[in-house]
């Protein structure tokens, strides 16, 4: 007599285990440690302002810091940090998004075109929004990096600068919910944790 095939409950940590030991090693500590610094440094500078102005500045500069490292990491780091393995073009781009929308996008071990694309995004709004801070502080404050090519300015172009670093402080941070819905979107699509794989660096392995 054919012994009957389990399913249900039973089977369930059978799966699981076989999912912890098919995970393979994706993301590099500096990306990790990127990644979360960023979001903190984000985080410190939107909680900060003109009343914590010091803390505010040290958040900003820490932005560019790590901004211009992941720049040079995405050259010389390891297959999944390096640019030429996941930033495609705006055909690619679209075409990942329409098949997200209709649930067939495939499954990508480094980060899919339109999570790539977000990355791009968020660090252009970003490095943006630091440099037209730095910007503000030397025109209204005669402070900063960029105090000796700013002090002549009008009052009405400062203004126009403290303007400018508001919409795209603006802008940035609207990208953000956009880039958790891709995360969670995505997760949901593959059965992946996600943020999971961010802070241990493992995914589970490709299977073809």
């Amino acid at each position: 007599m054919t012994q009957p095939t389990s399913i249900g409950l039973g089977a369930a940590p059978a799966a699981r285990g076989s999912d912890r030991a098919r995970r393979v090693r994706v993301w590099d500590p500096l990306v990790r440690l990127f990644h979360w610094s960023l979001a903190a440094a984000v985080l410190v500078a939107f909680l900060t302002g003109d009343e914590q102005l010091d803390l505010h500045l040290i958040a900003g500069y820490t932005v560019l810091a790590l901004i211009g490292f992941r720049l040079v990491w995405g050259l010389v780091g390891p297959r999944h940090a390096r640019w030429s393995d996941f930033v495609r073009g705006p055909r690619a781009t679209l075409a990942y998004l329409k098949d997200a929308v209709r649930g067939r996008a495939a499954r990508h071990l480094g980060h899919n075109p339109a999570g790539a694309a977000m990355v791009v995004a968020l660090m252009v709004g970003l490095t943006a929004t630091a440099l037209s801070g730095l910007a503000v502080l030397g025109a209204s404050e005669l402070s900063g990096p960029l105090a000796p090519y700013l002090m002549g300015l009008s009052p009405q172009a400062a203004h126009g600068l403290e303007e400018f670093h508001e919409v795209v402080v603006n802008l940035t941070l609207a990208l953000i919910p956009l880039h958790l819905l891709g995360v969670a979107l995505a997760s949901w699509q593959h059965r992946e944790n996600l943020v999971r794989a961010m802070i241990d660096g493992t995914k589970r392995e490709e299977t073809r």
